[in-house]
C-alpha cells in the first residue's frame, strides 16, 4: 500500500465521523489511538579499508577508491570485530570495515477522539452553541457542517438543540504520520598477519668480506759473494798455476837477456 492510497483512505474515513470544533481551554476529555501500517526497510552497505589513524581522525579507502576522512569521531562509534567493540583509538590500517544502515519507514495514523459534554446555554444553528461545562463556565463553540449531536442517548442536529438540555458532541481527528527510523551496524576484520618464511627456501646470511692475504715480501737480491759452503781449491790451483807461468817466463826472459 503507498502512501498516498493510505492518506487518501484516512481522509475518506474522517469525512464519515462527527466532527465538532472544541477549543484546546475547554473542559474535554481526549482518547488517542495509533494504528501501523506495514513497514518498508531499505538496506545499505558500504566497505572499506582504514588506510590513517590519528587520535579521533579516521581515514577510509571506500571499494569505489573514494578516500573518506572523519575527523572528530566520538568514542560512542564502535566497530564490531570478533564479537567486541572498538572505538577509533583501537583501529588499525588495514582493517576491513563494513557499515550495514537500515533505514524503516513506517505509515501510522493517529487517531484522537476528543469529547465535551455540557448544558445547552444558547444556539444559533447551524452556527455555534454555547455550552456550560461542568466546571460551571460557559464555552462558545463553532458548528461544522453536518454536526450531530448526542440528547438522551439519541442524535440530533443543531436545530433541534434548546436552552436547559444537556448535550454531548465529538471531534474526531485522524492525522496521517510517516515514523522514519534508522539502524547502523558496523563489522570489522583484523588485517592478516605477515606470512612466516617458507622452511624449503634458503635464507641468505651476509658474512663479512674475508681479510686481504698479506702481499708477499719482495725477493731479497741475490748475495755477490758465493756461498761460505763452496770450496777454495780450485782456487788455490788456479794461483799456482799462474804463478808457475810467472817463473817460467821470467827464466826465459834472462836466458836470451845474457
Amino acid at each position: 500500500m503507498t502512501p498516498n492510497t493510505v492518506e487518501r483512505g484516512l481522509l475518506a474515513g474522517a469525512a464519515l465521523c462527527f466532527a465538532f470544533s472544541l477549543p484546546t481551554a475547554a473542559q474535554v476529555q481526549s482518547k488517542q489511538t495509533v494504528a501501523h501500517a506495514a513497514p518498508t526497510h531499505e538496506v545499505t552497505i558500504e566497505r572499506g579499508e582504514v588506510v590513517y589513524v590519528s587520535g579521533d581522525d579516521l581515514m577510509i579507502k571506500m571499494q569505489d577508491g573514494e578516500l573518506r576522512n572523519f575527523t572528530d569521531v566520538p568514542d560512542s562509534v564502535t566497530v564490531h570485530v570478533d564479537g567486541k567493540p572498538l572505538n577509533v583509538h583501537q583501529l588499525k590500517p588495514g582493517m576491513k570495515i563494513e557499515k550495514e544502515t537500515i533505514v524503516t519507514t513506517t505509515p501510522r495514523v493517529v487517531t484522537t477522539v476528543e469529547t465535551v459534554t455540557g448544558k445547552v446555554w444558547h444556539v444559533s444553528p447551524p452556527h455555534s452553541v454555547t455550552l456550560t461545562l461542568e466546571n460551571g463556565q460557559n464555552q462558545t463553540f463553532k458548528i461544522p457542517k453536518d454536526q450531530k449531536f448526542t440528547v438522551n442517548g439519541e442524535e440530533t442536529d443543531a436545530f433541534a438543540l434548546k436552552k436547559g438540555m444537556m448535550v454531548s458532541a465529538q471531534r474526531v481527528t485522524e492525522v496521517p504520520e510517516t515514523v522514519v527510523t534508522q539502524q547502523v551496524k558496523r563489522t570489522g576484520t583484523m588485517p592478516p598477519p605477515p606470512p612466516p618464511p617458507k622452511q624449503d627456501v634458503p635464507v641468505l646470511i651476509a658474512e663479512a668480506p674475508a681479510a686481504p692475504a698479506p702481499l708477499a715480501a719482495a725477493a731479497e737480491p741475490a748475495p755477490t759473494q758465493l756461498p761460505k759452503t763452496a770450496s777454495q781449491l780450485p782456487l788455490m790451483g788456479l794461483l799456482g798455476l799462474l804463478l808457475c807461468g810467472i817463473s817460467l817466463t821470467a827464466t826465459v826472459i834472462r836466458k836470451f837477456a845474457f
